[in-house]
């Protein structure tokens, strides 16, 4: 069996890429330029918030459980958005969501009582939620199917990138006053008016398709069990990793580095991993990042007192996790369309704010017994069964295939 090239792969994944540019919908387009410059303000939120809580003195109890008002927000509003947007349209209820977000970063920015922001963060949580599924939903229904994989590893390239600059901007001008929100704000009057624009290539869902969102369970398992655990993945790894190498008596900085490392790994491997799953099939690949996820768990507990090895294991480990949501959209493109589609994106979208709140207490109460070792353990579990779940059992269930595997 001949080896593949890397420097030819490399070539190759570049040029489709300048060519899919090119070809792309001016609906997919704008929808992943909006998306990613609205998570700028989304990654920005989270330090920020808990920074400005911090310094009115709150306790970190209550710090965190006014951060799982978000999760929760996307977890009520989720299963409720296939009927709102049939009622009254994607593009009414993304433009709409941005607006009720750019309100929200006001009244945040101007009412700095915690009690006030339990609600405010929660409404922030159903704001976010309506501009991801309906974007999401977007991406997909326009992607051509034998480009999806890169089109979707690209939206989750620059969703990501988004959601990294976000932190590094509260480092630049720093968490004080009203400049924060206001960059925040300015985000989503970028984003706002690219979906204004592009109201004629984005598509609506016929209002006369119906699906449950429950009901979806039942036809996609695997893929919520992939969203799942990237979801849990970068929820546990964004909140606790700083204090696991700390427990190895790491420098915060250094710490603070290694996050870094991996959030740039997960932001430059994405398009990669979808130009394979153009390529092979999904469900192996899936299984082979879930597995070598759990590879990385193993290595990270070896690697952390020290060695170099630490840094590239670091770089892939993130973006192999993290590529399990990618296969997972990619997947839910190919085989669902309209109202389906949008309730598959919905049910991810629950799945995410589920992972959101439990990710972190499991780990966290994981790490308070076993130590630091905790939290791989945790990891690797998870992702465990989702690499021999992805060994035996299909992607997904429905009688509409389009691109077969």
């Amino acid at each position: 069996m001949q080896l593949l090239d890397g420097r030819k792969i490399g070539v190759e994944i570049s040029m489709h890429n300048i060519a899919d540019i090119k070809n792309m919908n001016p609906g997919i387009i704008a929808s992943i330029a909006a998306i990613g410059i609205f998570c700028l303000t989304t990654g920005l939120s989270y330090p920020l918030f808990a920074l400005i809580l911090d310094s009115t003195g709150t306790s970190i109890g209550l710090i965190g459980l006014n951060a799982a008002m978000t999760p929760l927000g996307i977890i009520v509003s989720s299963p409720l958005i296939p009927l709102l947007v049939r009622h009254f349209g994607a593009w009414i209820m993304c433009v709409a969501g941005l607006c009720l977000a750019a309100v929200l970063l006001v009244l945040l920015a101007v009412l700095r009582d915690v009690t006030i922001w339990f609600l405010l963060r929660f409404l922030f949580g159903v704001a976010i939620t309506v501009i991801f599924i309906t974007s999401e939903t977007w991406i997909n229904q326009l992607a051509q199917p034998e480009k999806r994989g890169r089109i979707i590893g690209l939206y989750n390239t620059i969703a990501a990138a988004g959601f990294a600059l976000g932190p590094l901007a509260i480092a630049v001008i720093g968490s004080h006053g009203l400049l924060p929100f206001l960059v925040g704000i300015g985000g989503i009057l970028m984003a706002l008016p690219i979906i204004v624009m592009a109201r004629d290539h984005l598509p609506e869902f016929d209002d006369r398709e119906k699906a449950s969102v429950f009901s979806f369970f039942f036809m996609a398992p695997l893929l919520l069990l992939a969203v799942a655990a990237a979801a849990l993945f970068e929820q546990v790894v964004m909140s606790l990793f700083p204090i696991y190498s700390l427990r190895h008596g790491i420098a915060e900085n250094t710490g603070s580095l290694m996050l870094t490392v991996l959030i740039v790994g997960n932001v430059l491997l994405q398009v990669p991993i979808g130009w394979l799953a153009d390529r092979y099939s999904r469900r192996y690949l899936l299984s082979g990042m879930a597995f070598g996820t759990v590879a990385g768990c193993i290595l990270l507990v070896w690697l952390i007192e020290g060695s170099i090895l630490i840094w590239p294991m670091l770089f892939v480990w993130g973006a192999i996790a993290f590529g399990a949501y990618t296969i997972a959209l990619i997947d839910l493109g190919d085989r669902f369309s309209g109202a389906l589609l949008l309730a598959g994106n919905s049910v991810f979208g629950l799945m995410w704010g589920f992972s959101g709140i439990i990710g972190p207490s499991i780990a966290g109460v994981t790490m308070d017994i076993m130590g630091p070792s905790g939290l791989p353990l945790t990891l690797g579990i998870l992702f465990g069964a989702l690499g021999i779940a992805a060994s035996l059992m299909p992607l997904s269930k429905t009688n509409r295939i389009v691109f077969s595997r």
